[in-house]
């Protein structure tokens, strides 16, 4: 079977996606990267009039710190790109024509994404003939959305986990293929928390592309919860007064130790 991953490198989610890569026995035959800094300064300053200043350090470890802090040429991902033999190509609109024609010529037979930013448009999708499959660290139908770990955390009530569903039009409501509840480390972080559900998460997204490409794929539809989105200023402030943490120091050390495919 032919795959493609679709991905954004960030410290909660590469180390992942570099063992999808590396493991799947598939051909991989496109590997595109969301480009964490599409829209500029425009787009964080954004995410900062909604979120409050609370999510730059959390910005900054989960995307700049991989490239500007770097203790190594290259990461993960690039290192299993480089074995696979392919190419990353940054995307910064997977539903435009230039990147639809890219995945069009790769010819993948299924569309596979872990902690990608960019909702995939139906006619992108049918461009592989077995769809699309997605790695989402919560326990969906719960904490829709781009900062589940931080809504799981905010919360309080220990629903943390791994899902893995196809993908469809609504985001993250595909129907469930298989699930895990996951306990992050005491005391961690949302990055950290991030980081452990993605790489929990990774065997479980292998065997998911092996179940479908042996025709054994029989998802589950799940009611459609309401969409978490990055949260704003009070249930920033609200959550600090829990106890949340977003990052810390261990995640900017692991970001450094990442790399990244931009280097």
């Amino acid at each position: 079977m032919r795959i493609a991953v679709l991905t954004l490198e960030s410290t909660a989610s590469a180390e992942a996606a570099a063992r999808v890569l590396r493991e799947t026995r598939h051909d991989v035959v496109f590997l595109g990267l969301s480009d964490p800094f599409r829209g500029g300064i425009a787009r964080t300053r954004r995410l900062v009039t909604r979120c409050g200043p609370r999510i730059l350090p959390w910005l900054f470890a989960e995307f700049a710190a991989p490239r500007l802090l770097r203790a190594r040429a290259g990461g993960p991902l690039a290192e299993a790109a480089r074995l696979r033999g392919v190419a990353p190509v940054m995307l910064g609109d997977v539903n435009g024509e230039p990147a639809r024609a890219l995945l069009a010529q790769a010819r993948p037979d299924l569309i596979v994404t872990c902690h990608f930013d960019q909702i995939l448009a139906p006619e992108v999708i049918a461009l592989a003939p077995r769809g699309g499959v997605n790695l989402h660290p919560s326990l969906l139908p719960r904490h829709r959305g781009p900062m589940p770990c931080f809504w799981a955390a905010a919360e309080g009530d220990g629903a943390f986990g791994v899902s893995i569903h196809r993908l469809a039009a609504r985001i993250d409501a595909g129907a469930l293929l298989a699930q895990r509840a996951i306990a992050p480390p005491a005391g961690a972080s949302v990055s950290a928390a991030a980081r452990a559900l993605h790489l929990a998460g990774a065997p479980m997204l292998l065997a998911a592309i092996e179940q479908i490409a042996q025709g054994g794929d029989v998802g589950r539809d799940l009611p459609v919860l309401p969409y978490c989105p990055f949260p704003d200023r009070a249930a920033m402030a609200a959550a600090a007064r829990r106890g949340v943490r977003l990052t810390g120091l261990a995640d900017v050390r692991a970001a450094r130790a990442l790399g990244g495919v931009a280097a």
